[in-house]
């Protein structure tokens, strides 16, 4: 049984890094202005699929990845976990709220994006800078 669980822990993980991943290209190609048909028509797929990519409902294929990175102007390691060591493991409450998170709209998950960037950045300035 826990092999089975094994399994389902380490989907778990897989798909919260897919939806990290799926969430750093929407950021990036909206800092950059573009629409999900621009880069669909700069990869030769359909809009559909650019937007499945954003929502972690596919996978990135490397070499997608690699023209995603250059099309963004951005070193393909910004979209790969650091997988050095400085990558925290995924506690319950994380996969918890991921779970959450799938359920609701994109507008709802946009704001819950905000407000923990808020919230990170909020406990940030309250610590003293050396």
């Amino acid at each position: 049984m826990s092999n089975r669980n094994n399994g389902r822990e380490n989907i778990s993980v897989m798909e919260v890094e897919q939806d990290r991943l799926g969430s750093l290209l929407k950021e990036a190609r909206e800092y950059l202005g573009l629409s999900q048909e621009a880069v669909a028509d700069k990869l030769g797929i359909p809009r559909a699929s650019v937007s499945a990519l954003e929502t972690g409902k596919r996978k990135v294929s490397s070499l997608e990845l690699r023209q995603l990175a250059r099309l963004y102007k951005r070193p393909l390691s910004h979209f790969l976990p650091d997988d050095a060591g400085s990558h925290e493991p995924e506690d319950q409450t994380t996969v918890a709220l991921f779970r959450a998170a799938k359920g609701l709209t994109d507008e709802d998950r946009e704001q819950v994006l905000r407000f923990a960037q808020f919230l990170k950045r909020a406990g940030r300035a309250l610590t003293p800078s050396k």
